[in-house]
């Protein structure tokens, strides 16, 4: 009888149960391997944790942890501002790039599939070496902020020519930085390129004829067609960029909280700093996509 009636079920019917069968390897994983764990580590936050022989005791301690990482750790706030600062100024450098390296790889030029492979191979290759060279700090050694650590050379030059043109010195400093910084932007980019360079190869071409029979130049084009209808995508790579820069390889602080889950302050204040940096991760994606979703051009 039963069988009779799954039978008899509308075509509707039949696919939602199909689509809640499809989903469900989702929702238990989701459940058992990241709201558990997640909802564990909030309860970890709170408490001090004390291993034992049939596994661990917990014993409710409120903030303390909290208090212990922002009063008492003697790091941990130097690291998370540091980290937030070096987002904020990566974020910029990458997003920019990225975008007109997929301009450059949209044009009709010899060799176009082998230097999209190019911009895409740091992604899977060269994640280690990269690494290795921002820890070495390589570039920057050759690249002196300070005019009187570099006289002479690459650095020197740079600083001399820069200093020429009266700009302020934030700027300056801002300039040498994203020089010091190619390995990195350049590895960090591959998946913004591809993703910008599929949002330009939707963008009708009719759009960018019309506009030349109205005389309208490149950079008209550009500014009118091109950055308008790809402000969506921007949305998608700031996103997708700042998530990134928090959880990159290089970065200290979440090294810092792994080492404190051995150290005296153990599982509670290691929970408690991840809790912390996740709510600053949080609120600075909340502020930048306030900023940036009122500028974005949807076309209907």
């Amino acid at each position: 009888m039963e069988t009779r009636k799954l039978f008899r079920m509308s075509l509707g019917r039949k696919r939602e149960i199909g689509g809640y069968l499809f989903v469900m390897p989702f929702v238990v994983g989701f459940v058992l391997f990241f709201l558990y764990p997640c909802v564990q580590s909030v309860v970890f936050s709170l408490s001090r944790l004390e291993l034992t022989q049939t596994g661990f005791s917990l014993s409710f301690v409120g903030v303390d942890n909290y208090r212990y990482a922002f009063l008492r750790h003697p790091t941990f706030v130097r690291e998370l501002t540091a980290t937030v600062l070096q987002t904020l100024k990566d974020v910029p450098l990458i997003l920019v790039f990225s975008f007109f390296a997929a301009i450059l790889l949209n044009q009709k030029f010899f060799g176009r599939g082998l230097a999209r492979v190019i911009f895409f191979l740091p992604v899977i290759l060269g994640a280690g070496v990269v690494l290795r060279m921002e820890r070495s700090n390589y570039i920057m050694s050759m690249i002196a902020i300070d005019p009187a650590a570099s006289e002479t050379g690459l650095g020197g030059f740079l600083v001399t020519f820069l200093d020429g043109l009266r700009l302020p010195r934030f700027l300056i400093e801002y300039i040498l930085f994203a020089i010091a910084s190619v390995a990195k932007v350049i590895s960090a980019s591959g998946i913004q390129v591809m993703i910008f360079l599929a949002g330009l190869q939707s963008v009708p071409s009719s759009l960018y004829e019309a506009a030349n029979v109205e005389g309208a130049t490149g950079w008209e084009s550009f500014c009118l067609i091109t950055f308008p209808l790809m402000s969506p995508l921007v949305i998608t790579n700031l996103v997708y960029t700042v998530v990134d820069s928090f959880t990159g390889e290089s970065n200290t602080l979440l090294d810092l909280i792994r080492k404190t889950i051995f150290s005296g302050a153990g599982y509670g204040a290691s929970a408690a700093m991840a809790w912390t940096y996740f709510a600053i991760v949080g609120v600075v994606l909340a502020i930048t996509m306030a900023v940036v979703s009122k500028r974005v051009f949807y076309q209907k």
